[in-house]
């Protein structure tokens, strides 16, 4: 990098972000994040990530936090089975003991992870990001919505799905799927809900037919994650003349949806604790692609929104983070770094896709097929098979 210290700016705290940021301070790079968030756990993170041998934990062997993420990994979340509308039992996996080509944490725990290993200050909390706009010598000004602004010399995009640092490189919008998952959970769920725990097991259990969907996660704490998948508009509430904050109506419609499903899973519409939340699946389109422009790049859903079919927009977050940093550690100059980066990345992205075919095939109009569900043991060993590749080069 050049010998004055460049003014990097990250938008964004997700794990994409406080990976990039990470890995550059143990290269001895300085970094700023800037997160519209108040404070580490001012709103709820979401349900349980698998970290994928190949690219999510390879970011955390770059980070130096791949020995503390396996102390809080559960390797056994890795389980899953799926079933028909009918409660049949199309498949059921059960890793081994030692299986780690991708074992679960819960995002919670893995932001929190990432961001104690920062440096103090180096993210500034409550930083809405309103506008940046070029200052023509590739350097750009930010603009937060607390009033405050800064320069630098590299903005890197990770603020996700709706980006505002996206527009100065690419048109791209992300696209609605048509599918929206509704998301509950369970507390305490092996003394308050024994059923779904013994349902759910350690890991996932999925369901899926007539254009309809149920997936329930194990996380930490004895907690238990459900996305209720339906294909609608994505204020389906309101379209349907519903109030979302009154969840016995939500609940009554969902059940309605759900008519002639198995019993055994009706409890994880009915009986869960706390409010639906409402979470519309967008995508970009795969391939993505835009022509470099000095001092600004993207990572993570920014650069390349995927659907949650396959698991890979956190790992692949990560991996670019990583990348991108030790990207910018290595090279002299900023625009080479960044090219550098960009086009393994973007060419990354364009193979592994968007996830669109899957999710239409999981929502299609017929029953849960063996055919369509991955080996889920032979998806482990490709894991770490393309990890060995990927530290050989």
């Amino acid at each position: 990098m050049t010998t004055t210290t460049p003014r990097i700016s990250v938008i964004g705290a997700g794990p994409g972000g406080l990976t990039c940021a990470r890995v550059l301070q143990r290269h001895g790079v300085q970094v700023t994040v800037h997160e519209f968030d108040t404070s580490l756990d001012a709103r709820p993170q979401g349900g349980s990530l698998d970290m994928h041998a190949d690219s999510g934990q390879i970011a955390l062997e770059a980070a130096g936090l791949l020995d503390r993420f396996r102390t809080l990994a559960r390797p056994a979340g890795q389980a899953k089975r799926g079933l028909t509308a009918h409660g049949e039992v199309v498949v059921d996996y059960r890793p081994d003991e030692d299986e780690d080509g991708a074992p679960e944490i819960d995002r919670g725990q893995l932001r929190a992870l990432l961001a104690d290993a920062l440096e103090p200050g180096t993210i500034r909390w409550g930083r809405k990001l309103a506008s940046v706009t070029g200052n023509g010598d590739g350097t750009h000004r930010l603009l937060f919505e607390d009033g405050t602004t800064t320069h630098t010399d590299l903005v890197i995009g990770a603020d996700g799905a709706w980006s505002k640092v996206r527009p100065l490189v690419s048109d791209a919008t992300p696209r609605y799927t048509g599918v929206t998952f509704v998301e509950a959970w369970f507390h305490h769920v092996d003394r308050a809900h024994p059923a779904v725990a013994t349902l759910v097991g350690d890991g996932q259990v999925f369901a899926t037919g007539d254009s309809k969907g149920l997936i329930a996660q194990r996380n930490s704490g004895g907690r238990v994650c459900v996305y209720i998948g339906i294909r609608d508009e994505p204020d389906w509430q309101r379209a349907a003349g519903l109030d979302p904050a009154d969840t016995e109506a939500v609940r009554a419609a969902l059940l309605e949806r759900f008519a002639g499903w198995d019993a055994s899973l009706l409890p994880l519409i009915a009986d869960n604790d706390g409010p639906y939340v409402s979470r519309p699946l967008y995508a970009i389109p795969a391939p993505h692609f835009w022509p470099h422009s000095p001092g600004v790049t993207l990572l993570g859903d920014a650069a390349h929104l995927m659907t949650p079919f396959g698991g890979n927009g956190a790992n692949y977050a990560m991996l670019d983070g990583a990348e991108l940093a030790l990207a910018l550690a290595r090279h002299e100059d900023l625009d080479e770094a960044v090219t550098t980066y960009e086009k393994t990345m973007q060419t990354r992205a364009a193979e592994f896709g968007d996830g669109i075919e899957a999710l239409h095939q999981a929502f299609a109009p017929g029953g849960l097929d063996r055919a369509d569900i991955p080996d889920f043991a032979q998806e482990k060993d490709d894991y770490k098979t393309r990890a060995a590749a990927y530290r050989a080069t």
